[in-house]
């Protein structure tokens, strides 16, 4: 299995062999020693690899880093973690991470593939007493609409969710990181990509779903260590950057390491032998510690 540049501009990167060899011993936070880890709980596009029904190459494909849950990721920080976005697998995310704590959770936008396992944070909201939302008014009033028994507050059930609505309009903070959003286009609608920063440096941006990258975003985020972005496939797609198109985002943003993701089962895994240097396809389970 190649490993090529896995350890490029960021602390640590965990391969796939040793996290399979290591599945039974959980790395803890505490014991990271880094600012900000993060974790791919997904990379795969609204229907997942593999599809249900598909017998392409990529479906059937022996190399488990070709099999992806809907896009998410999770982050710990020395003072608190939080996940982006809870996809239809969240839960299945969660039992195979060994994650034993969320303290809140950040949305890009509503569509389903990003907020169907909602109310699988029940078991984290119990925990705390509550659960910190952020979202964009649209997506804010989306998950009150979608999730309305969770957020009626006349709902004194103990084990319930209890959402906690904070609407993001410019840069907030979740202790010792700066969120700041990244309003980016998703076919006709806007969508939130973010930026993470800690001490004054641009840790990582992740633009999950967007079919461009306006150049103010681009001057936003340049110089980020890592930036993970949306690549859904090699032909253009109406709602989703192309491989291409994203390798130009790449260029112009001048990352240390780039990192594809909200991938369908048009692109393999090994694919990423044809990338530039510094360009890796993710893949579930995958750490970047930085």
């Amino acid at each position: 299995m190649r490993n090529k540049a896995r350890t490029a501009g960021i602390g640590k990167v965990e391969s796939f062999s040793l996290r399979a060899e290591s599945a039974s011993l959980p790395i803890q936070s505490s014991i990271l020693n880094s600012q900000l880890t993060v974790t791919f709980l997904g990379t795969g596009t609204s229907q997942g690899v593999p599809m249900i029904g598909c017998d392409c190459n990529v479906c059937r494909s022996p190399d488990p880093r070709d099999q992806r849950l809907r896009s998410s990721i999770y982050i710990e920080t020395p003072e608190c973690s939080w996940v982006v976005d809870t996809g239809t697998d969240f839960r299945t995310q969660a039992l195979r991470e060994n994650i034993r704590k969320v303290d809140a959770v950040v949305f890009t936008h509503s569509h389903t593939d990003h907020i169907m396992g909602f109310d699988d944070l029940r078991r984290f909201s119990h925990a705390r007493g509550s659960m910190p939302v952020y979202a964009s008014p649209e997506t804010m009033r989306d998950l009150e609409r979608v999730f309305r028994f969770a957020f009626n507050t006349s709902n004194l059930v103990p084990y319930y969710l209890k959402p906690e609505p904070h609407v993001i309009e410019g840069p907030f903070k979740l202790v010792g990181t700066l969120i700041t959003p990244l309003p980016v286009p998703h076919g006709d609608s806007i969508v939130n990509g973010y930026l993470f920063s800690r001490a004054d440096q641009k840790l990582v941006a992740y633009l999950s779903d967007c079919s461009a990258v306006p150049a103010a975003i681009v001057d936003l985020i340049s110089g980020v260590k890592v930036l993970i972005i949306d690549a859904l496939r090699d032909r253009p797609h109406p709602t989703h950057l192309s491989v291409g198109q994203a390798l130009e985002v790449a260029t112009q943003v001048q990352p240390r390491d780039t990192y594809f993701t909200h991938i369908c089962h048009d692109l393999p895994q090994s694919a990423e032998s044809r990338l530039p240097a510094g360009v890796h396809i993710a893949y579930d389970g995958l750490k970047l510690r930085l």
